[in-house]
């Protein structure tokens, strides 16, 4: 299957205090046609940064492209004039943000915005835009949705709110919807809604979904493929099961270590990466990870490792094969935790409902 959307060496700099500073560096991965891909990562691995890049967001923040290709069904939107671009994001592409209350106009309805995107991107009257937004509104389950169009962003729940830009990212049925952080602000309860919903969603559009958290947990639910990322790099990309079953990078070793199974002892050591993710300012030579990795050798501290195909997945380690051969890797002591757990991915179950 072809790619629907091509990275290739993507470079983010951004002009700081401190000078002129790299926010990710040499990007590359792919999404097909209806492929769920998730980017996971620390707060702070580039992870937004890319994902706004592709919507050429980062124009408006002080950060410019300054080497690699974006291609969206083979045209380049790193060099797409704006008025071609404009066509193709939030009709094409759609994104939903982090924080829908930042997102929405505070001085306009949810009916006026939602109705005005559905005008701005398709021939159709606002009559025949403001029944279409009742209409998404009930799709992405938010009740009386009559008097939710006459209703401010402030007036809405943080749960409704996220459904409402849902509902306004899909108002065009895109090709591509990026969904940054969708479940962050939100409790347990919604959390699950949220992803329950935009599984449907996807399925009932037929569109690529790039999701970006943080959380391993929710990419299970929903990935075909995983892209870790850390300090600016992509440091593996592979399927759902491959990351789970087999994880060819220590930095994602260390997320994985860091969930506790349904199934685990009721006094297990919760596993923390020791360290923290370095800044744009000063980041380590050779492997960016190597300051906080258990495995690594003189060589990872002076040679980056590339991102380079091994066991049918990417990794960027020079000791992947090393890594998969260790078959202790998940034993832990017991002591006491109250630490809350998540269900363990079961992916027989997901092959089925896809």
């Amino acid at each position: 299957m072809n790619s629907l959307l091509n990275i290739e060496d993507l470079t983010v700099d951004f002009k700081t205090t401190k000078g002129v500073l790299a926010a990710v560096s040499d990007i590359t991965f792919n999404i097909k046609a209806g492929e769920t891909v998730c980017l996971v990562g620390e707060s702070g691995s580039g992870k937004s940064v890319t994902s706004k890049s592709i919507m050429r967001l980062i124009d408006y923040e002080n950060g410019i492209i300054s080497k690699g290709k974006i291609q969206f069904n083979y045209k380049d939107l790193v060099t797409m004039s704006k008025k071609k671009l404009s066509q193709v994001r939030g009709k094409k592409i759609a994104m939903v943000f982090q924080e829908p209350l930042v997102a929405f106009d505070p001085v306009f309805t949810i009916g006026a915005q939602l109705s005005e995107t559905i005008v701005h991107h398709t021939k159709v009257s606002k009559k025949q835009a403001w029944e279409k937004g009742i209409s998404l509104l009930k799709k992405v389950r938010i009740s009386e949705p009559e008097m939710r169009m006459k209703q401010y962003p402030n007036e809405l729940s943080g749960g409704m709110l996220q459904r409402a830009m849902i509902a306004m990212a899909l108002a065009c049925e895109p090709e591509l919807l990026i969904a940054d952080e969708p479940t962050t602000a939100l409790d347990v309860t919604i959390q699950a809604q949220i992803i329950d919903l935009l599984n449907e969603l996807k399925t009932e559009f037929n569109m690529a979904l790039l999701l970006v958290t943080h959380d391993l947990g929710v990419a299970a639910q929903l990935a075909d493929r995983i892209v870790v990322m850390y300090a600016g790099k992509i440091v593996e990309d592979a399927t759902v099961q491959q990351i789970f079953q087999k994880p060819h990078h220590p930095y994602t070793r260390g997320l994985l270590q860091s969930i506790l199974k349904v199934n685990s002892a009721s006094k297990t050591k919760l596993y923390s990466i020791e360290g923290s993710i370095p800044s744009l300012s000063d980041m380590p030579k050779g492997c960016r990870f190597h300051p906080r990795c258990p495995f690594a050798t003189e060589k990872c501290q002076v040679d980056s490792p590339p991102l380079l195909f091994v066991n049918s997945r990417y990794s960027a380690c020079w000791y992947a094969n090393q890594l998969v051969e260790d078959k202790d890797w998940f034993k832990q002591e017991k002591v006491d935790n109250s630490r809350v757990i998540i269900n363990e991915p079961n992916f027989d179950e997901k092959r089925e409902k896809s």
